[in-house]
């Protein structure tokens, strides 16, 4: 049994062909679309955050609405770019968003991708410290919002109060019970998964990663879930990790998904550069019948490594047709594989 999610990046554009034209377009399709994944039976919804671009920023005001209208299923980011948050202010945005859900959310975090502009966290007001590089920052906050995740006082009261305080050094409220249990790290490398295995955070695996060895992406995503869970029994973490993987995968059954993507270029890996000195390689989509579909992914040694699989969806297509993509994978291809 493998917990199948999706995973919105929140495109929109005014473009003839799109469902998604706005800002708001996007934000209520991507309501709608989770409480249609949770009637589908699909295991969660989760979404990508970008600053300064045409795509979903601001997660907690999305994931508490989707909280509101849902019962089941995890809601998720993938990730959140650390470098421009509060770890403070987020901890109170997380706490609420995840007592609206239930306690449902399950948040991916991050140093972040290549952005959009130049440094663009120095306009949200953030700055380096002596001798600290973004990647460091990054994982600075992210160490301090798990701290504070826990719910442990640690602000001096004031003396003289607008409303009575409880007797000791005060924690950041509402506080989310569970939480810090339920939060992930998004590597791009074996290194960076090493450590999110010793923070005792999850594992997110995108469909990208740092070309480190000239293996084929599959195999190298394979070794880097590997590494990761041999880090977290090395720290002698409680419980078992979770490592998620994504990917873009296309059952064709029917003209309009021919149309759409019966002729994916995508089928073999690329390489490329994200930042001037990081070669990465960049994992391929699968588009297929489903019966060839399900002989290509029983192949992928990423996907049977991990319990989760996310997979990315054409979010500017539409609920209705995002629908139709998600559940032709439910139908078609993840009984086949052991996956349901």
């Amino acid at each position: 049994m493998k917990k199948l999610g999706f995973l919105s990046f929140g495109h929109w554009s005014n473009h003839p062909a799109y469902q998604a034209r706005t800002a708001s377009d996007t934000l209520l399709q991507s309501i709608d679309l989770a409480v249609a994944a949770e009637e589908l039976g699909l295991d969660g919804a989760y979404f990508r955050v970008h600053h300064f671009a045409r795509q979903l920023a601001s997660p907690f005001p999305l994931l508490s609405a989707i909280g509101a209208r849902t019962k089941s299923i995890e809601i998720g980011t993938g990730v959140i770019d650390m470098r421009y948050e509060n770890p403070l202010y987020m901890v109170e945005d997380a706490g609420a968003a995840d007592l609206i859900s239930g306690g449902r959310l399950q948040l991916g975090i991050s140093r972040g991708s290549p952005e959009q502009v130049i440094d663009g966290w120095r306009y949200f007001g953030e700055s380096l410290r002596d001798g600290e590089t973004d990647a460091d920052m990054g994982r600075r906050k992210a160490l301090e919002f798990l701290e504070k995740l826990k719910g442990e006082g640690f602000a001096e009261p004031n003396p003289y109060p607008m409303f009575p305080n409880p007797p000791g050094l005060l924690r950041l409220e509402p506080h989310a019970p569970g939480l810090r249990n339920r939060i992930w790290w998004g590597a791009a490398s074996n290194a960076t998964a090493i450590w999110a295995a010793e923070k005792g955070m999850h594992l997110q695996s995108s469909t990208l990663k740092y070309d480190e060895n000239g293996k084929p992406f599959h195999i190298q995503q394979a070794e880097q879930i590997r590494a990761y869970r041999e880090a977290w029994k090395k720290a002698g973490h409680a419980g078992e990790p979770r490592v998620s993987v994504s990917r873009s995968i296309f059952a064709i059954t029917n003209d309009q998904d021919r149309m759409y993507f019966g002729h994916e270029s995508d089928r073999n890996d690329k390489i490329g550069m994200i930042e001037a000195d990081k070669r990465a390689i960049f994992g391929r989509s699968y588009s297929a019948e489903p019966d060839q579909l399900v002989k290509e992914l029983a192949n992928d040694e990423a996907i049977q490594e991990a319990d989760t699989l996310l997979l990315t969806i054409p979010n500017t297509l539409g609920v209705d047709y995002n629908v139709h993509v998600l559940s032709s994978i439910l139908q078609y291809v993840a009984p086949d594989l052991g996956w349901r």
